[in-house]
């Protein structure tokens, strides 16, 4: 089962991957990390099928998709 993980304190909130995400499994959280960015968090984690969209749209590699 594929898994995506977001790298919270590396997260500028662009929600570039909420956008490409054809299964929407992302969303903004309400905290924010050290920097003061909401950022993005798997809301349905088991709807990702791995397609790793997100993950190359995000411009800070704070995305990591497993397969």
């Amino acid at each position: 089962m594929p898994k995506v993980e977001v790298l919270k304190e590396i997260c500028k909130s662009c929600l570039f991957c909420i956008d490409v995400c054809p299964q929407k499994v992302l969303d903004v959280s309400k905290e924010v990390n050290l920097k003061g960015y909401q950022y993005v968090v798997p809301v349905k984690p088991d709807a990702c099928t791995g397609c790793t969209l997100c993950a190359v749209m995000c411009p800070d590699a704070a995305i990591e998709v497993y397969r």
